[in-house]
């Protein structure tokens, strides 16, 4: 079975200590602004040996669903109601028996800002995916995101696909993404790894949307200023082999 992957570069910042840094020092010397990339075969900076597990685990999430993940607290109703006492009387109403209570959430240990809040807050919450040093004396905050097509390890082929889905649209600005297939030869097709194929198109081409490398516009693609801007990035790359080769002169 061939599992299509969806190749996203991942980049972990520290942002913040939501501890008291100065009395507890981070041991690992993390300093704001440290960045920790995943690029689709190895990671680039230092990682803390206690932000491994879950930081793998995020990673690998990011590197598949790219800027869709959401934390899973994103899908959660209960942080925008307010806080509550028991009331037995108003089980007749809730099914279980609480009490509004019509007041702001004072600042609480591991209750996100703006949780539980009266009046509610406008948008929301866990739009971020973060990582949280486990020394909660310190707390160092990470930012994660995907921010880039992932172009190494066992994704490099569908990464040269999506380039060449961008040097064809480029060439036939306007053209239906259903017919983005028609632009290459049979060989090009069925004779290079991945063979494309219709499902595949589109999953590379939402790829390419998401990043504002393409915009669909009336289910047509167009390259935008930025995916020109990658496309000759990843020309310069190649060989002159290659790019003979995947007909990029």
């Amino acid at each position: 079975m061939v599992i299509i992957t969806l190749p996203f570069k991942v980049r972990a910042r520290l942002v913040a200590f939501l501890g008291d840094e100065e009395k507890y020092p981070c041991h690992f010397a993390y300093k704001l602004g440290d960045e920790i990339i995943w690029d689709g075969e190895k990671f680039t900076g230092r990682i803390c040996p206690y932000l491994l597990p879950e930081l793998s685990t995020k990673v690998v999430w990011l590197f598949a669903a790219g800027p869709r993940y959401k934390e899973v607290g994103y899908y959660l109703p209960f942080w925008y109601a307010s806080l509550s006492l028991k009331d037995p009387a108003q089980k007749k109403y809730d099914g279980i028996g609480f009490k509004p209570v019509l007041k702001p959430q004072e600042p609480y240990p591991g209750v996100p800002a703006g949780a539980f809040q009266w009046p509610p807050v406008s948008e929301r919450l866990f739009k971020d995916v973060t990582l949280v040093c486990p020394d909660i004396r310190t707390s160092a905050l990470f930012k994660l995101e995907a921010f880039d097509l992932a172009d190494k390890g066992d994704v490099t082929t569908y990464f040269r696909r999506q380039m060449l889905i961008l040097d064809r649209v480029l060439k036939k600005q306007g053209v239906e993404v259903d017919k983005i297939i028609d632009e290459f030869t049979d060989e090009e097709k069925y004779g290079i790894y991945p063979p494309l194929s219709q499902t595949l198109i589109k999953v590379l081409v939402e790829e390419l949307e998401l990043l504002n490398y393409l915009q669909i516009k009336d289910g047509k693609a167009y390259v935008t200023d930025k995916g020109k801007a990658k496309l000759e990035s990843f020309k310069e790359s190649l060989s002159e082999e290659e790019r003979q080769a995947l007909k990029l002169t």
